[in-house]
């Protein structure tokens, strides 16, 4: 298990990958299908992935004894949350789709471990996942955007809890096979659920060898380095503070905005960036509470050998 401090790391350098994927994405040509690159984005990914899985002899071997289960549980739901977070944009609007999928998976998240584990987080922890939640939130929100249909703001949340849901299924095996290989098998399985894609919709404008480059940083960077680092940063961090975290990515959107396509800095995302810095900063040094049901576990395993 890599160190907390490694761990942390791993985690906001993937975010920040990921906070790329608008930048590169407005360089597509404008008649792109945003489910193609879904799909072309996954494929890369996870042929990048499972190269990476593939170089080392212990990553290969790992493959024997994968959980499958929680790896079709984690391939299924990051397959859903690229198709359906497409989906709600198209329909809720950039600001207001992106705010509630990424501002929802770190409720999601806390939720399963009270409910599930047992661990309520600290007052200061959630705090902290408050501050990011509503930080996150206004540096995405567009000021003056229209009312959102409730079927998109629906299927944003819905992308937020696959992602969650990603994540979960991910952290809870994460410490028993190597990250690469966990990593490769999960976005293989989204891959196959993306394929579809390719068949039903236009892909035409794919020919265009200018599109190429955007492409495959998107499937390469954003997806293969980006979740074998995700991957590997789960497995030392609690998944409610790695998620938490993962909110680095619309930070690093907005500041690639305004760097490279000169959108204008505006007080309101000020506030946003500033939230989001304070609470990811609280997530990141406040302890986390332990699972009860892992105490519980331990005691009653102890209790009965004293017996």
């Amino acid at each position: 298990m890599p160190s907390r401090s490694l761990s942390l790391l791993c985690v906001i350098l993937a975010a920040v990958l990921w906070g790329t994927t608008g930048t590169v994405q407005s360089l597509l040509p404008p008649e792109r299908e945003p489910l193609i690159v879904a799909a072309i984005r996954l494929a890369v990914g996870a042929t990048l992935l499972t190269l990476m899985a593939l170089r080392l002899p212990e990553s290969r071997r790992a493959f024997r004894r994968l959980p499958w289960r929680p790896v079709l549980v984690a391939g299924l739901a990051i397959g859903l949350y690229n198709l359906l977070f497409f989906v709600a944009v198209t329909q809720a609007g950039v600001g207001v789709g992106t705010a509630i999928a990424i501002g929802s998976a770190p409720v999601w998240v806390t939720l399963y471990e009270a409910a599930v584990l047992g661990r309520l987080p600290t007052g200061l922890r959630g705090a902290g996942q408050v501050l990011s939640v509503l930080g996150a939130a206004l540096l995405v929100a567009q000021a003056g955007a229209g009312s959102a249909s409730l079927t998109g703001a629906a299927l944003a949340a819905a992308a937020g809890a696959a992602y969650a849901t990603y994540s979960v299924a991910t952290g809870r095996v994460g410490t028993q096979v190597p990250s690469d290989t966990l990593a490769a098998a999960t976005f293989s399985v989204a891959m196959l659920l993306a394929a579809p894609a390719l068949f039903l919709l236009p892909v035409s404008w794919v020919a265009d060898l200018r599109a190429w480059p955007a492409l495959l940083f998107l499937g390469a960077v954003t997806t293969g380095v980006a979740y074998a680092l995700f991957t590997r940063g789960l497995a030392g961090l609690t998944t409610s503070t790695a998620v938490t975290l993962s909110l680095v990515e619309p930070l690093t959107a907005w500041i690639l905005a305004i760097v490279v396509l000169g959108e204008a800095v505006t007080a309101q995302r000020l506030l946003g960036a500033a939230l989001l810095f304070a609470g990811l900063a609280i997530v990141t040094l406040a302890p986390a509470r332990p699972a009860a049901v892992a105490i519980r576990g331990e005691n009653q395993r102890a209790g009965t050998s004293r017996g």
